[in-house]
């Protein structure tokens, strides 16, 4: 029975700490913390508190810094996991100091462990993201222009069967200076790497006691069973204790506090006077619905009465106008108004048929045709601007109309 016991409790150690070092390092705890909140030791208390803040800034994706005042972390504790759907109200009562309440803090980690998969939401988040991508550059590495112009000044100081020594101490120089860039560049990529190759391992080490943890997952459970069975039995003693002492301190309490019934008297007053005016309000906006919906109707009989009017009437101005137009461009086409005589202008001169000397004698007064078709142009464009206006108008008094139907599709003839 001992060595069953000793099997037992290295099988939770060893879940424990799978579990521990199954998390992100920044929120990973210490094994003994989780022990300590089995038992509602107030030490374990703001680790856990800590641990939970980590944790859930990691699954809404913020940043978290250490630096964050406890009542801050605590206050975003409980609003992350009332999100989350976590509903024992003995949480939401802790203090905001972190004082008490490691194992209230303990069931809601393992409620996140098990509702919404806490350890494979944080591996999936965190995992390192190594790209197969490289720069490769096959294209030469030609001179910049200023330094092409250098070296061909350079070259034209020495004589044409050997080179300047100035040019190879150019040449030397600009080597030096490749190199030092390159071997810089080769120290940069050995950082990186080596960053990469501890994230790489951290992860790996992660890996592994996850599947650790994945193996020893039922003990943890059991465990968690057990400190479930005595929360129960100590929430049952205390309210059998709490039951008896309210029992006993009632009558003292009523003996000191003569003003209770008056008070509950005047609690009980509120309640039907806010139950009735409830039911007056109730009563009231019924009747303010009904009077509007019947003033929406009213209404709305209103606006198609007077939008068909206002149509007929624009409609009637328009053919009222083209009908002027109409007269006005009929008497040009087809006869004469008054003594007025079109003129057109001829490009030969009519010296030859002798026609401008009968025209000259005449006193029939003479319009230039042109004029008229300019001047009856003009005025057609001022009616169709007009028109254009005008239904312009109409189509947005129909917008506006249709603004205020609610349910109605209004189609465009």
């Amino acid at each position: 029975m001992r060595r069953r016991q000793e099997r037992r409790d290295r099988a939770l150690s060893a879940a424990v700490g799978a579990l521990c070092r199954a998390l992100p390092p920044p929120a990973r705890p210490a094994p003994d913390t989780l022990r300590r909140a089995r038992f509602d030791r107030p030490q374990a208390t703001l680790d856990c508190w800590r641990l939970l803040y980590a944790l859930l800034k990691q699954i809404h994706g913020s940043k978290w810094t250490e630096s964050d005042a406890i009542d801050n972390q605590i206050r975003f504790v409980k609003s992350a996991l009332w999100y989350h759907g976590y509903d024992r109200p003995e949480l939401y009562q802790l203090p905001s100091d972190g004082s008490v309440g490691s194992r209230e803090l303990l069931l809601a980690f393992s409620w996140l462990l098990h509702r919404h998969s806490l350890l494979e939401q944080l591996l999936a988040r965190n995992r390192v993201k190594t790209g197969d991508e490289t720069s490769v550059c096959t294209c030469e590495d030609d001179l910049p222009s200023s330094q092409k112009g250098t070296a061909e000044i350079a070259l034209e100081y020495g004589p044409e069967d050997r080179v300047d020594v100035r040019y190879l101490q150019w040449l030397n120089g600009r080597l030096k200076f490749q190199w030092r860039s390159l071997h810089a560049q080769h120290q940069e990529q050995c950082k990186l790497l080596h960053k990469l190759l501890q994230l790489l391992e951290s992860e790996t080490m992660q890996l592994e006691a996850f599947l650790e943890w994945k193996r020893l997952e039922p003990v943890y459970w059991q465990w968690m069973e057990t400190v479930l069975d005595n929360m129960a039995e100590e929430g049952n003693k205390c309210e059998s204790r709490d039951a008896h002492v309210e029992k006993s301190r009632l009558p003292k309490a009523t003996l000191c506090c003569p003003w209770a019934d008056s008070l509950t008297g005047q609690i009980d007053r509120l309640s039907r006077d806010l139950m009735t005016f409830r039911d007056q309000l109730h009563k009231l906006v019924t009747r303010r619905k009904a009077a509007w919906c019947e003033k929406v109707k009213t209404r709305e009989e209103l606006q198609k009465e007077g939008f068909s009017t206002a149509a007929k009437k624009i409609q009637e101005s328009a053919e009222l106008k083209l009908l002027d137009l109409t007269c006005l461009c009929a008497p040009t086409k087809n006869k004469m108004h008054g003594l007025c005589r079109l003129v057109f202008r001829s490009k030969h001169p009519a010296s030859k048929t002798g026609f401008s000397r009968s025209v000259s004698k005449e006193p029939v007064s003479a319009v230039s045709a042109t004029e008229v078709i300019r001047d009856l142009q003009m005025r057609e464009a001022s009616l169709e601007r007009e028109l254009k206006q005008l239904q312009e108008e109409c189509r947005q008094r129909l917008d506006e109309i249709a603004e205020g139907l609610d349910g109605v599709i209004c189609i465009s003839p």
